[in-house]
């Protein structure tokens, strides 16, 4: 095991790609669970907070400490075991997500889970509950995990499988070690009504213990190994980047593509059934129309889909898209389509150009973007971002809108060029909160809490709910060391 002391050594475990700059006493670099169970133990009997350090990708500050250890897992760096007929992989906490995603490609298997920042560690997609643009069919990390094998605060090592430890009358039992027992009371607030949320801890009318750790963000416990369920490779994808002339058509062919999406998962027919559907709006277009010259100048917006299709049903699914694309006035002729490999990763390129020319661009103007990660129910979605347009125009910011429209869930890059923008754009980040909130959303989709949101999950849960969700912790962690100052404020730990 590594233990670093000199802050020289551990500079970089003190950011994640929030740029919020933390301080520690200590760096640990464990190898095996028994190194992390007496680094656990040492640091509850005296009361340090502990931070857990992945490949610190994360845009909300959870792995940035303030005080205390850093435990890093990037040893636990190993697929332990892959069983093709199961269809099935045991991995540690600590190993990339695009290593594991090549080493199951190997296998003709699929993982779905697809966050944007590949070179992400699985157990800190477990951690957040990551997801991507192929959630919108395959949903987000919590689908596909099937075991966790988990340390507490001080040090008790445990698995729990899935389906075998479920809540009861708003209450949960795990047995730890030797008998030793967990009782926990559950938080009793209801879930948005959005298909992608990681807002504080998962409720349910029935809870299972794996997915109280499944988004907890660090808070709960330490997840060292998972066990994670795989799927088919499969066959091959169609892939569409399609330009609209006029917005509101782009916007009623998203609405239509995902209720035919929806009916042909419910009727388990062929059909259209995207796997993402992306949306970029004119702001974006422009930013990247240099990397991209051949963006057709008459282009508004754009949609970038996606469908699994095989060699009986291409043909059919090509006809489909194209007549549903034509309906609602697509460029057709400007747009981009394929079914080769090779271009499906000119088209995730095009997709991630964006982040990198905004990061480049707000560089520049030596600030940081202030980002959205609001998802709103689908009937108020047009109302959100009709909401964002109208205060985004009066306010004279640089910005790009893009995302998971079909999940309802996009993207406000806001890009100050000094101080007085950034107050203004703080101010408006604010005020798309407030208004995601009203419409029945969730103030993060996606990316956590972290520290960076806090404030905001406050306004969200109300004082009630923030205080059944530290009781929930209380029971795992009574000294509060892990995650400190992750989902919640200090003043609800004192």
């Amino acid at each position: 095991m590594q233990i670093k002391t000199n802050r020289d050594e551990f500079e970089n475990y003190l950011r994640d790609a929030s740029n919020i700059i933390g301080h520690a006493e200590k760096v640990f670099i464990p190898e095996t669970v028994k190194e992390v169970s007496e680094i656990l133990s040492e640091a509850n009997a005296r009361k340090i907070p502990i931070t857990i350090a992945g490949a610190r990708t994360g845009t909300v500050g959870g792995a940035v400490p303030f005080g205390g250890y850093v435990i890093s897992l990037e040893k636990f760096d190993k697929v332990l075991d892959l069983d093709k007929t199961r269809k099935v992989a045991r991995v540690q906490a600590g190993v990339l997500l695009k290593d594991f995603q090549k080493i199951v490609d190997a296998e003709r298997l699929f993982y779905p889970p697809d966050p944007t920042e590949w070179s992400c560690q699985i157990g800190g997609n477990i951690a957040t509950n990551a997801s991507g643009a192929r959630s919108f069919k395959y949903g987000s990390t919590r689908n596909y995990v099937q075991s966790i094998k988990v340390a507490l605060a001080n040090g008790d090592v445990f698995h729990l499988r899935r389906g075998e430890v479920l809540s009861s009358d708003g209450s949960i039992e795990i047995e730890v070690n030797q008998g030793n027992k967990i009782r926990a009371k559950l938080p009793t607030y209801p879930q948005p009504r959005v298909r992608k949320n990681t807002s504080g801890y998962f409720t349910a009318s029935e809870v299972d213990a794996v997915d109280l750790f499944i988004g907890s963000e660090g808070t709960l416990g330490v997840v060292l190994e998972a066990e994670l369920k795989l799927l088919d490779k499969p066959e091959s994808f169609f892939s569409g980047i399609v330009f609209f002339e006029h917005e509101p058509d782009l916007i009623a062919c998203v609405s239509e593509a995902r209720k035919r999406s929806f009916d042909s998962r419910a009727s388990m027919t062929v059909g259209i059934n995207a796997t993402l559907l992306e949306y970029f709006d004119n702001q974006s277009l422009k930013f990247i129309s240099k990397k991209f010259p051949e963006i057709p100048s008459r282009a508004n917006s754009a949609l970038f889909f996606e469908q699994e299709t095989n060699e009986k049903t291409e043909d059919y699914l090509l006809q489909l898209w194209y007549q549903l694309l034509e309906k609602y006035n697509a460029l057709l002729e400007d747009s981009w389509f394929t079914t080769s490999e090779q271009d499906r990763e000119k088209m995730r390129n095009f997709r991630h150009a964006l982040p990198i020319a905004v990061n480049e661009t707000i560089a520049r103007y030596n600030q940081r973007k202030i980002g959205t990660d609001m998802a709103v129910p689908d009937e108020n979605f047009q109302c959100l971002l009709k909401f964002y347009k109208s205060k985004l125009e009066e306010s004279n910011l640089d910005y790009v809108i893009f995302g998971h429209i079909g999940d309802s869930h996009l993207h406000v890059n806001l890009l100050p060029k000094n101080d007085d923008e950034a107050v203004k754009a703080r101010h408006l980040y604010g005020r798309f909160i407030a208004q995601s909130i009203m419409l029945g959303g969730t103030i993060s989709a996606e990316h956590g809490i972290g520290k960076h949101k806090r404030k905001y999950l406050y306004v969200q849960m109300g004082e009630r709910y923030i205080n059944e969700m530290v009781a929930l912790k209380r029971s795992f962690d009574p000294n509060y060391i892990l995650g400190r100052g992750n989902l919640f404020e200090p003043r609800f730990l004192d």
